[in-house]
């Protein structure tokens, strides 16, 4: 076989249809490369996807996932498959103990960081000793933190004289939930990032978005996307493996369905599935070291209690639960459009405790807890129940988790990696793994010699911590 022309559309293959794979193809999409994008379920999102969940004939998400205004490659995403009027967003937060007492958090007029100030001072949910300590903790984390610190936020809280009220109602709750692991398996860094991005850059940065309608709908506009500009998607199609061709410079792509000739190659696969495809993959130096990166990486779970009530048992939206084993409540039918009935739905993060509950025990545990916070869970009759436990939910973020991180160059010529995973400079989010997706269609870009940028900048520190954003 020659040389293809030079003039020739260029071609690429994308394995993988989460958030990753799809923000990279849409991107490359859109730059006038003609786009495969292969899936091995039956549907787009991955771990960020709705299903029919056959027990209950709802469409539920496999989890509730929000995202803030931070996340701003995510937003990019969707507004460029057109979808980002379906995400409600709000800036408060209520916080409520057993036994119903609330506290509001959110911003007010004062300039950042100091807008979250007034309501978290006014926060019945802590003490005067808690509030101290946490403003202790924040005005800390003003300061730069080595990018390389191997201090665990755990050791770090605790030289830090964090209280009992602090740890177990913000740090443990709050900020552990939101990177999905207990407070002494988070790196320093990426709990300062959360902190400065979520509660001190500025109120917008730290606004809370969550869909209006199941997650798969919000991909609904991906495959029209891909086609209008001569790609598509192919769902149910494993990747066997793939092979270079030195000759043509293009790889054989081979999945359960179908063979793909392809100029360029995105990877964009959770670490055990491309731990999986390795070996399958040409021998190449830096293949072994690759292996070596997966290897450190370990998951944590996520669990989910989707309840069907036959009355409503609160007015709010959502809310943060204390004390307790379930962490977030949901109220779906408010939340979502259209969504009818009383569906609450309930999280709990950052622990391996609840997951290896057996499916009775945790259903009783959460319809028990959730009553000490609304009392009318008592009166209402439980219609239909589902609980869904997300094993692979997340990676881990330990100290020196960075190094097993790999950019979006592989070993391999025109192969590219995504994932949350990769070097974005993220945890374990939707953003990381739009980020992912940006970063590895940049670097295609760059060895077509084209240069397109996609990285959408992040957003700038507002009010006071504009003086310091350079922390």
């Amino acid at each position: 076989m020659g040389n293809a022309p030079e003039n020739a559309q260029k071609t690429v293959t994308v394995i993988g249809a989460g958030v990753a794979g799809m923000s990279a193809a849409c991107a490359l999409a859109e730059a006038g490369l003609r786009v495969n994008l292969a899936e091995q379920r039956g549907y787009l999102g991955g771990r960020a996807s709705s299903y029919l969940h056959p027990g209950v004939n709802e469409v539920i998400d496999n989890c509730q996932h929000v995202l803030f205004g931070c996340c701003t490659n995510l937003i990019g995403f969707y507004r460029r498959i057109g979808v980002a009027d379906q995400i409600h967003w709000t800036s408060e937060m209520t916080m409520i103990e057993p036994g119903g007492r609330r506290s509001l958090l959110g911003p007010s007029r004062l300039p950042a960081p100091l807008h979250g100030l007034p309501r978290l001072l006014s926060a019945s949910a802590f003490t005067l000793a808690d509030k101290l300590a946490l403003g202790r903790a924040f005005a800390a984390l003003m300061l730069p933190i080595a990018q390389d610190s191997t201090e665990s936020l755990g050791a770090w809280l605790r030289r830090n004289g964090q209280t009992q009220g602090a740890l177990d109602r913000f740090w443990r709750l709050v900020i552990a939930s939101a990177l999905n692991a207990e407070i002494d398996s988070i790196a320093l860094p990426y709990a300062a990032k959360v902190i400065r991005e979520l509660f001190m850059n500025s109120a917008e940065a730290g606004s809370m978005g969550m869909s209006r309608v199941p997650l798969s709908d919000l991909y609904r506009g991906v495959p029209d996307f891909l086609k209008d500009r001569g790609g598509n998607v192919q769902l149910n199609a494993q990747v066997e493996g793939a092979s270079w061709d030195e000759e043509t410079r293009q790889w054989m792509v081979c999945t359960s369905t179908a063979e793909w000739m392809s100029d360029f190659v995105v990877l964009a696969l959770p670490f055990e599935a491309m731990q999986k495809l390795l070996p399958h993959l040409p021998m190449e130096e830096g293949r072994e070291k690759l292996a070596r990166q997966i290897e450190k990486h370990v998951h944590w779970p996520i669990c989910s209690v989707h309840l069907w009530f036959d009355r409503d048992i609160t007015e709010l939206e959502h809310a943060v639960l204390l004390d307790r084993e379930i962490h977030w409540m949901y109220n779906q039918s408010r939340l979502q459009t259209g969504r009818g009935g009383h569906y609450i739905e309930l999280v709990v993060s950052a622990t391996r405790a609840f997951a290896a509950l057996k499916r009775e025990d945790a259903i009783r545990q959460a319809l028990t807890e959730l009553a000490e916070f609304f009392p009318l869970v008592k009166e209402a009759r439980l219609e239909k129940v589902a609980l869904i436990k997300e094993m692979r939910a997340t990676f881990g973020v330990p100290p020196g988790i960075d190094a097993a991180r790999p950019h979006a160059l592989s070993p391999w010529p025109n192969l590219f990696l995504a994932g949350d995973w990769t070097a974005t400079g993220w945890p374990s989010t939707m953003e990381s793994a739009a980020r992912s997706g940006h970063l590895a269609a940049e670097a295609i870009s760059a060895e077509m010699g084209v240069g397109q940028r996609w990285l959408e900048p992040d957003l700038k520190p507002r009010g006071l911590r504009a003086l310091g954003s350079k922390t």
